[in-house]
């Protein structure tokens, strides 16, 4: 049987401005197009300010457009809330200390309604997923902090989205714990084949994850590139050695200077 060929998210001319009417107006985005297909993993990356969250923010129907279209498995980003089409990561675990990792991950279940039994053979499963099925009864003040991480992906996930929001979710944490949460990333990815808009500062980290590097300009946003990444998956630590990983890294960090340029002048 044929896979759907209906993107996850569609952008056609999408602009937001805050203060719209007022001389203190800000225009954030300007003129956003992207399509993004299942199963894809997109990061998104440019300057401190550049819009990047504010699109995540849209996509998750948490603010609105000021114009264009949007639409995220073919429908309004607020009926894809509704549906729940989309979990979402923020860069703080955003964890209840009261409530035990299990409870944690089961918190978006208790809010659907799920009967107990089911979610905590739902919490489990996640748990598994992100290799802390020994952890359920700890509290997230007894983790580290990439444990931590992978609890609020596990709790994302835990109610099956097709869509898998980030927004840099590894940005806290020191360079060794991110190269490894990168690889448990991939793998969830893999194993999951969610779709991923992943917002993120790092170059490399972009290129290393990604199918394709979406290279936002500063404020007002507008998507000035879209890279492909051509290396192969599955990902192991010795892709950041590969020639075609620098020319990458290299090609996204030449279009990041050009956008600036541009703006400046």
């Amino acid at each position: 049987m044929a896979e759907s060929t209906t993107p996850v998210i569609l952008a056609k001319n999408v602009n937001k401005i805050f203060k719209p009417s007022g001389a203190e107006q800000v225009i954030a985005l300007q003129n956003i197009n992207l399509t993004v297909q299942p199963g894809e993993f997109i990061s998104l990356i440019g300057p401190s300010g550049c819009g990047k969250s504010t699109l995540l923010r849209l996509i998750a129907d948490l603010i609105t457009p000021t114009s264009g279209e949007l639409k995220i498995n073919n429908k309004p980003p607020h009926q894809a809330r509704l549906d729940r089409d989309y979990g979402m990561v923020f860069q703080a675990a955003t964890l209840y200390d009261w409530r035990t990792v299990s409870k944690n991950v089961q918190l978006p279940l208790e809010i659907m309604g799920y009967p107990a039994p089911e979610r905590r053979a739902r919490a489990q499963q996640m748990l598994e997923l992100v290799e802390l099925g020994k952890f359920g009864d700890h509290y997230p003040y007894q983790l580290s902090g990439g444990m931590q991480q992978r609890v609020a992906i596990a709790r994302a996930l835990a109610f099956e989205p097709s869509l898998l929001l980030m927004d840099e979710p590894f940005g806290a944490l020191d360079e060794f714990t991110r190269e490894r949460m990168n690889m448990e990333l991939l793998s969830i990815w893999a194993r999951t084949r969610i779709t991923i808009i992943f917002v993120t500062h790092s170059i490399p980290e972009a290129v290393f994850l990604s199918n394709r590097v979406v290279v936002m300009s500063p404020r007002p946003g507008r998507i000035t590139q879209i890279v492909d990444i051509p290396l192969p998956y599955p990902r192991v630590f010795e892709t950041r050695e590969d020639p075609v990983f620098f020319q990458k890294v290299i090609e996204v960090r030449e279009f990041l200077r050009e956008a600036h340029e541009v703006e400046v002048e």
